[in-house]
């Protein structure tokens, strides 16, 4: 029990990473990089489970490994573009509400966005500076977002955009339509984060139906059934096309889960 106490006691007094990067500053030591494997590609993933595949069943093995790797990829890239593009959502509201706080302390539109680019991330300071130099050209804003956005925030850009020429056309004060444009955005980001959470049980559902297949095939190897013996002759083409609709049935469930997430 002692022991237990004193490597739990050694685990909490650990320095974290940040401890240590800041001990190195301080000393002046140089910190060796870790080398990290190189991240595989659609292409290299794609041959070697068809490699695999071939290995195991064949040809209509090579054919199902093949659109199992397509399929996963591409929901995994969907994934990560959903998430990448909410980030850019959250960071252009807080790019405008940034920019709101200096249109309200009296500062010039240009300036106050040049401010905001300056802790914003990538995409939302791009579409600052972009504002920064329309507002002091008195040039076209919309223009200069369409040119400068990238295309994950093409909608909050355009309801900017609007926001801007409504100002301008009308004489309304612009802090306090870019201020509810912003918080706009950041009550659809909050939206759209909840129902991806909501949608978590149905998507790990559909993950164990997928799964199921392919645990069952071992299971039966494992107990001795010897199931890939009956992928010969026809057995290879009901692999294929068992395979396709289970790819395409786990694409449609994808799809119309990521309907519901607004954008």
């Amino acid at each position: 029990m002692l022991s237990l106490v004193c490597c739990a006691a050694a685990l909490l007094a650990w320095p974290s990473a940040l401890a240590t990067r800041r001990l190195s500053d301080l000393t002046g030591e140089r910190r060796h990089r870790r080398l990290r494997p190189p991240r595989p590609s659609s292409v290299t993933l794609a041959a070697t489970a068809t490699a695999a595949g071939w290995a195991l069943a064949g040809l209509g093995g090579a054919v199902a490994a093949f659109l199992v790797t397509v399929t996963a990829w591409r929901r995994w890239r969907a994934r990560g573009e959903l998430q990448r593009a909410l980030s850019s959502v959250d960071g252009l509201a807080e790019a405008i509400r940034s920019l709101v706080a200096g249109l309200r302390a009296g500062a010039h539109p240009a300036e106050a966005a040049e401010a905001a680019a300056i802790d914003a991330q990538p995409a939302a300071a791009a579409s600052m500076r972009a504002i920064a130099a329309a507002a002091r050209l008195d040039g076209d804003v919309h223009l200069a977002l369409r040119a400068a956005g990238p295309e994950s925030l093409a909608t909050g850009l355009a309801r900017v955009s609007r926001a801007w020429a409504l100002a301008g056309r009308h004489g309304l004060p612009l802090a306090e339509i870019l201020d509810t444009v912003g918080r706009d955005l950041e009550q659809r980001v909050r939206f759209a984060r909840q129902v991806l959470a909501r949608m978590a049980g149905p998507r790990t559902s559909a993950t164990v139906l997928a799964v199921l297949p392919a645990l069952g095939v071992a299971l039966g190897e494992a107990i001795g059934a010897q199931p890939l013996r009956m992928l010969t002759g026809p057995g290879q083409l009901l692999l294929v096309v068992g395979v396709a609709l289970l790819c395409a049935g786990v694409a449609w469930c994808g799809r119309l889960t990521g309907q519901v997430v607004p954008r």
